[in-house]
Parts: structure tokens; C-alpha cells; sequence
């Protein structure tokens, strides 16, 4: 039997049917973000700039959205006020300069619960130095804490929301409680308050046939960006948080493959309404060619500074150039 008729249509149902499939947690220090970096970005204006990113470790998000693993890399409490500031503090003693910085907490910045409002002046005066701030927020919670944090910065804000798809039907599917009315309204808010929008967009989420996935992962971009982006970044929807195996098991789930998210990058970057990023993160599930696997990440690396569409590269072994 398809999962389609067994995975359930109401929401707390599918909160349980999630849950259940979970593999355990991980272990973490609520003392210290658990990974931190400083990787090379462009920005808006087409500059190279190195940008920190700390993921912070704080209390998991509400949503139980169907393709997270993030919540892996969270807590079951909300941490005590001061440590999210002592962990942005602990990361940034030992990251070398950057002009940027992104505070990703695996959920919702603006989520009190995860970053308690007390401490955002205090957030905000550490990362004074920084040009631009970067944070992630679900469009639910878009609101008067999000505006109140921006006006105590000193450089801009951008607000990352996770948009997923345009596919009415997926997009429910995903258990993200949100539709993309409900975005584009967070958007306009984002816009009239001065604070820029980067939208995360899956290529081939689940229950999304390949041969559909180029369409959808375009019209997402499209709505993006009439949405007044300024950045979007494809992420290749992976498995490892249990319930994508089980989709994997009864076939309505397989990671897109690599030529797919080749052609949404280059449909992407091609379009010049703003920056489209290919996340790079563990892509071997997209491919299975030795050959030139390398090159063509090390392709999409380039595109992603340049935002340019480059040459494909030619593999004789498999075949698969976009």
C-alpha cells in the first residue's frame, strides 16, 4: 500500500506519525552552538565577502514539517537567558573576521521559546559589528519582535523562510502549517519593514515525481522572487530523520537527482532577479558516478559566487549532463 494512503491527512495525526518514526536525538552542550564556520558568499551588489555561520543549539521549533532532521541538533527546554549570547560569544572567539553573519537556530529566531526575547538586545549588541544579520524564521511568527530586533542593529537584516514549494497539495502534505498566501503575507511585512527575504525552496520533496520536480523547483523560484527576494537556496531534499525513510521504503520519496538540481540552478541564476545559492551539503545521494561527481559540485560551488550559468560538464561514463 502507498504511504499516500497511509500517511495522515489531519495535522495532529501527521505531528504523531512523524514523531513515532524519529531516530534518537543528539547529544548536545546547551554551552556551545553545535557546529560553527566562515565560508565566502556573494552578496547583493555582487561583492565576495566572508560570512559566519553559527548554528546555534536552543530548544526544538513546534512544527513537525515532514523533511526536517533539524531538530536533531536541539533540546527539549528552553535554555536559560544569557546562553544563546555566551554561545554566539564562544563561536565568534575562535571564527577568523567576517563581514556577515547568520544565526541559524533549526527552527525560528523569532521564536521565543528557542531564543527568548530578553536576550535580543543583548544579541544585538554583540554582533554589532557585523554589516548584515541573517537569521531563519518561520512566516508564522513574522512580526513585532522580528521588526523590534531589526532596529536595534546596526547593520541590515535578512530573514531566511522556508517556502519548500508552490505545489498547493505537497506544500500541505509537508506539515509546515502554512500556505503560500500565509508567506507571501510575511513577506510584504518583511519588505515594508526594511528587512530583506532569502527563501529556502526543496527540489523534489516527497511525493514529487523527478520528471515534475524542474517545473515545481522553478515556478517555487518564480513566486520567490515576486515575493521580493533577494537570495534563494536550493536544497536537495534528503532523507534522515526516519519518516523520509519510510517514504523512501514504499517509493513516494528518493533524493532529486543531481542533473535535476544542475537545471534548477542554472534555471535559477539564469532568471537575474536576485542570488540562487545550491546547497552543496552532502550530495553524494544525488549522483552515483565516480567520475565526475567533483567537477560538477566543485561547478555549482563557482555558480553559486559567480551567479553565472556555466558550461555543463561532459561525463562519456554517465551520461547525465544537463
Amino acid at each position: 500500500m502507498s504511504t499516500l494512503s497511509l500517511y495522515p491527512e489531519s495535522p495532529s495525526e501527521r505531528d504523531n506519525w512523524i514523531l513515532t518514526r524519529r531516530p534518537q536525538r543528539k547529544t548536545l552542550d546547551p554551552t556551545r552552538p553545535y557546529t560553527f564556520l566562515v565560508e565566502d558568499e556573494r552578496t547583493a551588489s555582487g561583492e565576495i565577502v566572508p560570512v559566519a555561520t553559527l548554528f546555534l543549539t536552543n530548544r526544538e521549533c513546534p512544527w513537525r514539517c515532514l523533511m526536517c532532521d533539524l531538530w536533531k541538533n536541539t533540546l527539549t527546554e528552553t535554555l536559560p537567558a544569557g546562553a544563546i549570547p555566551a554561545q554566539i560569544d564562544y563561536a565568534l572567539r575562535q571564527l577568523p573576521p567576517a563581514r556577515h553573519i547568520k544565526l541559524y537556530n533549526s527552527g525560528s529566531f523569532f521564536d521565543p521559546r528557542a531564543i527568548r526575547l530578553e536576550d535580543h538586545p543583548t544579541i544585538a549588541d554583540r554582533i554589532a559589528s557585523f554589516e548584515r544579520v541573517i537569521v531563519e524564521c518561520h512566516p508564522s511568527l513574522i512580526g513585532q519582535s522580528c521588526f523590534q530586533f531589526k532596529n536595534r542593529l546596526t547593520g541590515g537584516l535578512e530573514v531566511a523562510m522556508g517556502l519548500e514549494t508552490v505545489h498547493p497539495q505537497i506544500l500541505a502534505r509537508l506539515n509546515k502549517r502554512m500556505t503560500t498566501t500565509d508567506f507571501a503575507r510575511a513577506a510584504v511585512l518583511l519588505r515594508d519593514n526594511g528587512i530583506d527575504l532569502r527563501v529556502f525552496i526543496l527540489v523534489k520533496p516527497p511525493f514529487m515525481r523527478e520528471e515534475e520536480s524542474l517545473a515545481w523547483a522553478a515556478r517555487s523560484l518564480d513566486f520567490a522572487f515576486d515575493c521580493g527576494a533577494t537570495a534563494a537556496a536550493l536544497i536537495p531534499t534528503r532523507s534522515g530523520n526516519g519518516a523520509m525513510e519510510t517514504l523512501e521504503s514504499t517509493g513516494d520519496f528518493s533524493p532529486p537527482k543531481l542533473e535535476t538540481l544542475e537545471a534548477a540552478a542554472a534555471y535559477g541564476v539564469g532568471l537575474h532577479r536576485g542570488r540562487v545559492f545550491t546547497d552543496l551539503w552532502d550530495l553524494r545521494s544525488t549522483s552515483n558516478c565516480p567520475h565526475c561527481f567533483k567537477a560538477r559540485v566543485n561547478r555549482l560551488r563557482t555558480m553559486n559566487l559567480q551567479q553565472t550559468v556555466l558550461a555543463p560538464i561532459q561525463c562519456a561514463h554517465c551520461e547525465t549532463a544537463p
